[in-house]
């Protein structure tokens, strides 16, 4: 269940989706209580992720519509002097560095240092002398500055979602030089405008940049928060993942708590009664999930109503399974099972008769379901027949991996307690060794295969949902006695920054 690194795209990222700020929601006096999903993000997390906030106030720069510029003043000798700059355009954009701080219980504070930019535009102006001659003159101007960028990103929660709020945003020029021309040397023209338009411009690149990355922010977590409700739906199965309770913003890292409820059709799962803690998880990571049993259970509850807990099995597959062992009891077996059909026309479906029970706990997650099996053969130019028919009590323990990009369910102890046997050969007749490898066979061999097509299907879910691109390091599933953690370190998945400042901006 590693499908929430989905959330990572920059410093942007942090503030906006994996933190959830909840200053204008209430959730009562038991902050945990309805928490079936948090996400943890530590220090190390944020300052790689901040390496790229570069591309993401680059755009802002780039998108930033700067409005025209006009004015006047009266100038001794020259009468009223009256002037426009207009098509102003961003180029030549470059950021030394950028640094990010988390101020506790408050906000997340990024620092750009000393952003380089070259503005371009035409410099219109005309003046009046004493004897009222009027002369008007349009110039191309360029204009060198040099930057500081503060930004304190607050986040709010409005109908249990996330609202960025960086209006907390300040310019610091250290540079702003205007050049008429390309002419580099001083002249009474160049001073005379830098004097009075350079205060002016300095408001509007302020209000103006600011504004945009407001606006970036705001489409970013737009574009992020459809990200993580396409990962987390999967046609009529949804995973809420609204906010559940306040987040907690520390020192050394961030964390989101969410519900975690499973909406099926028109029906949901309820939770009141959830154990989560912070000091269950840990800060030598970069990036933490913590699943309640009862978001997966319904999870899996959903899966069971929605059929998908199914499994054919044909040819080879079935070949593998009935042929584990060479013995007389197995040949006595596929002889009463199949009467001399080939495996090829022939068909195993394993399926659950009843909504699976899962328990999470140290060794590893219980599942606990009546399971049917049935084998058809299917005679040439004929109807199927149903040769074996089985059902059965299974308790499996499931220890979970991720490695090389795929999900590997491992089953580590397992129990079969046969219900019902019924066989098509010998209807009224019990053969107890049959009985006995054909659960063995459920025990050594049907189990895994069964984990292991779940794994695959699981993985393949959550590679449509594009999780394979992401760079996930070292993940460790851990499972606790009702809950369980997938804790990670990650690479910087700038494909998806990519793709959002092509589509969105």
């Amino acid at each position: 269940m590693c499908w929430a690194g989905r959330m990572m795209l920059g410093t942007f990222s942090i503030l906006l989706v994996l933190v959830h700020a909840a200053a204008a929601c209430d959730f009562g006096p038991f902050p945990y209580r309805a928490t079936g999903i948090v996400c943890r993000m530590t220090k190390p997390a944020a300052l790689l992720l901040n390496k790229e906030t570069a591309q993401v106030i680059q755009a802002a720069f780039r998108n930033a519509k700067f409005p025209n510029i006009t004015g006047e003043r009266s100038m001794r000798l020259l009468g009223r002097v009256a002037y426009g700059l207009t098509n102003i355009q961003v180029n030549d954009l470059s950021i030394e560095r950028s640094e990010v701080e988390l101020k506790e219980d408050n906000a997340i504070h990024i620092a750009i240092k000393n952003v380089t930019a070259l503005f371009k535009g035409t410099l219109t102006y005309g003046y009046a002398g004493a004897w009222f001659l009027q002369l008007f003159h349009s110039v191309d101007f360029e204009i060198e500055s040099s930057i500081d960028l503060q930004l304190g990103i607050k986040l709010m929660c409005q109908k249990d979602q996330v609202v960025p709020d960086a209006s907390d945003c300040y310019l610091t020029f250290h540079k702003l030089t205007l050049h008429l021309q390309g002419d580099k040397q001083p002249g009474w023209l160049k001073q005379l405008f830098t004097d009075f338009i350079s205060f002016t411009l300095k408001l509007v690149l302020k209000r103006e940049v600011c504004k945009e990355i407001n606006a970036v922010s705001q489409t970013l977590t737009n574009f992020i928060l459809d990200l993580a409700a396409n990962f987390v739906q999967d046609k009529d199965i949804i995973v809420d993942i609204s906010l559940a309770s306040d987040p907690v913003i520390k020192a050394s890292y961030i964390e989101s708590h969410h519900k975690g409820l499973v909406l099926y059709r028109n029906s949901s799962s309820v939770l009141s009664d959830s154990v989560f803690s912070p000091a269950l998880l840990t800060e030598s990571r970069m990036l933490y999930f913590w699943f309640s049993e009862h978001s997966l259970s319904s999870l899996a509850a959903a899966a069971f109503l929605d059929g998908r807990l199914v499994l054919n099995l044909t040819g080879e597959k079935l070949q593998e399974l009935f042929e584990m062992e060479d013995t007389e009891v197995q040949r006595k077996a596929v002889q009463m099972v199949f009467q001399g059909t080939s495996y090829n026309d022939s068909v195993a479906k394993v399926w659950s008769l009843t909504q699976p029970q899962i328990s999470l706990q140290p060794e590893g997650t219980v599942v606990r379901s009546l399971v049917a099996v049935e084998v058809s053969i299917l005679p040439a130019g004929e109807e199927p027949l149903v040769a074996l028919y089985m059902e059965q009590e299974i308790t499996v323990i499931i220890q979970a991996t991720y490695e090389e990009k795929k999900l590997i369910l491992q089953p580590v102890d397992s129990s079969v307690e046969i219900k019902v046997f019924k066989c098509t050969a010998d209807p009224n007749r019990e053969d107890s060794s049959v009985q006995s490898f054909l659960r063995n066979m459920i025990l050594v061999a049907g189990i895994p295969e069964v984990t292991s097509s779940i794994g695959s299907a699981l993985t393949s879910l959550m590679n449509s949902k594009r999780l394979d691109l992401f760079d996930i390091i070292n993940p460790e599933i851990i499972t606790r006695k009702g809950y369980v953690i997938v804790q990670l370190d990650f690479g910087f998945p700038s494909h998806l920054l990519l793709n959002f400042l092509e589509k969105s901006l």
